[in-house]
């Protein structure tokens, strides 16, 4: 049984619980995690753990968040306060945990869903959107890490181009694969409203309702967009449903013919931030 499941986020007592709710069996299933795996909750180590132990039976993506733990242990960034990285940065493994994250891939397929921490601009179809992935996970994996971290944040460019190149492409694929919510009818990115779908000022809608999608009749998956809640519809899911924030976490199974949601509580509650 393939199961889709939302952020994490450092809370792994309640992945522990959702594991044994879908009776998730290693030998037997596949858990596909839509990215951000640590930070804000208070056990982002023991996630990482728990996933590694999983070995093949779990896939997972990278989020904003994973990406601000290579920032921060590569020095490009600092800690803010609300971080919870610091178990991660200390641990005696903390090398071998940088290079496992950094490994990860930020666009996925399962059972013919297309998997993304955020999103896709309407411009990209799913290969495409598979193909751009790539190339930045290649950065992400190459010597220069540290480098590539240095040019990674920016909003701009704000609108893709066929034609952009280097750290303007890959910065825009990063922002669109981790980070879109909203966008203008041309495609062109909003990182200022972080509201729910009927939040929108005017002139901005959910990346996912812009008439003429490419990936229209693509299903998709994606987490990110905690106020968003949980969304089902035939060729879309959305996932994050603010464990971290006191919510619940999310699992969906879809193979087989099946869509089965499973949820659990989150007993941890931090203050709201940025999701």
């Amino acid at each position: 049984m393939h199961y889709l499941v939302g952020d994490l986020q450092g809370c792994d007592d309640a992945f522990a619980r959702l594991l044994a709710e879908i009776g998730f069996s290693p030998s037997r299933d596949r858990l596909h995690v839509l990215g951000d795996l640590v930070n804000r909750g208070p056990q982002s180590l023991a996630v990482l753990r728990r996933l590694r132990a999983l070995g093949d039976s779990a896939t997972c993506l990278l989020g904003n968040h994973d990406l601000h733990l290579l920032a921060v242990a590569h020095g490009v960034r600092r800690e803010h306060r609300t971080d919870t990285l610091r178990d991660i940065l200390d641990d005696a493994d903390r090398d071998a945990w940088i290079d496992w994250v950094r490994h990860l891939p930020l666009a996925d397929t399962a059972h013919g869903w297309l998997l993304v921490h955020a999103g896709v601009v309407p411009a990209w179809d799913a290969a495409q959107t598979l193909a751009l992935a790539r190339e930045v996970e290649a950065m992400l994996r190459g010597p220069d890490l540290p480098g590539f971290l240095q040019v990674m944040y920016g909003n701009e460019p704000a609108r893709w181009r066929d034609d952009l190149q280097g750290t303007d492409r890959w910065r825009f694929v990063i922002n669109v694969l981790t980070r879109i919510r909203f966008v203008h009818a041309d495609g062109t990115l909003d990182f200022q409203v972080k509201e729910g779908a009927n939040a929108a000022p005017p002139g901005l809608v959910p990346w996912f309702d812009v008439p003429g999608r490419r990936t229209a009749g693509t299903p998709i998956a994606f987490g990110h967009w905690s106020t968003l809640g949980l969304v089902e519809r035939a060729d879309l899911l959305a996932l994050d449903t603010g464990c971290v924030w006191g919510g619940r976490l999310t699992a969906v199974r879809v193979d087989g013919g099946r869509r089965d949601v499973v949820q659990v509580r989150c007993a941890q509650a931090v203050a709201p931030g940025t999701a």
